[in-house]
């Protein structure tokens, strides 16, 4: 963490709303990103990003330093979406034949769309280990405590998305 975030988090650790104002400003992009990637809809995720804003701002006294801020928001973000995936136990459609065939009339996949479009479609528990893994930097180890699953089921789940996406995008 760099002197000047380290000067931004100790202030809004002692209230200054402005100061977190800016690590907002800093890190919102990544924090949505994140949040996308693991919902799947654009509008949810702009909630769960202010969700997991409003979340980091009431548990900032947790934060000690250990590790990067973004590192911390990041892990506070993945809990408050994985979170919300559970309580309104959202139900993603994993059927193959319908992405073979969306995949098929697509001809091609451009790098950016169409690989997010068949990260919507792979189960929750495959997309969200994928993202977490993969995209996140995640260990298989702090997936399975953050999921509550075991981590065989963690490299399970990886397994099963990386060969869904090849399929799809071969």
């Amino acid at each position: 963490m760099d002197i000047q975030e380290k000067k931004l988090v100790k202030a809004a650790q002692n209230g200054d709303s402005k100061a977190f104002e800016q690590l907002y400003r800093v890190h919102h992009a990544r924090v949505y990103a994140l949040s996308l990637r693991l919902c799947g809809d654009r509008h949810w995720a702009e909630d769960l990003s202010q969700e997991a804003f409003v979340r980091a701002w009431n548990k900032l006294a947790s934060f000690k330093g250990d590790s990067q801020f973004g590192t911390w928001l990041y892990r506070v973000t993945a809990n408050v979406v994985i979170s919300n995936l559970r309580r309104s136990k959202a139900k993603f459609e994993d059927d193959l034949d319908s992405v073979a065939e969306v995949a098929s009339q697509a001809g091609q996949f451009d790098a950016d769309g169409d690989i997010e479009k068949a990260l919507h479609k792979l189960p929750d528990g495959a997309r969200t280990v994928l993202v977490l893994f993969s995209i996140e930097g995640y260990t298989h180890e702090e997936i399975a405590s953050t999921l509550d699953i075991a981590v065989g089921t963690s490299k399970a789940q990886l397994h099963r998305a990386r060969n869904a996406l090849k399929t799809w995008l071969a």
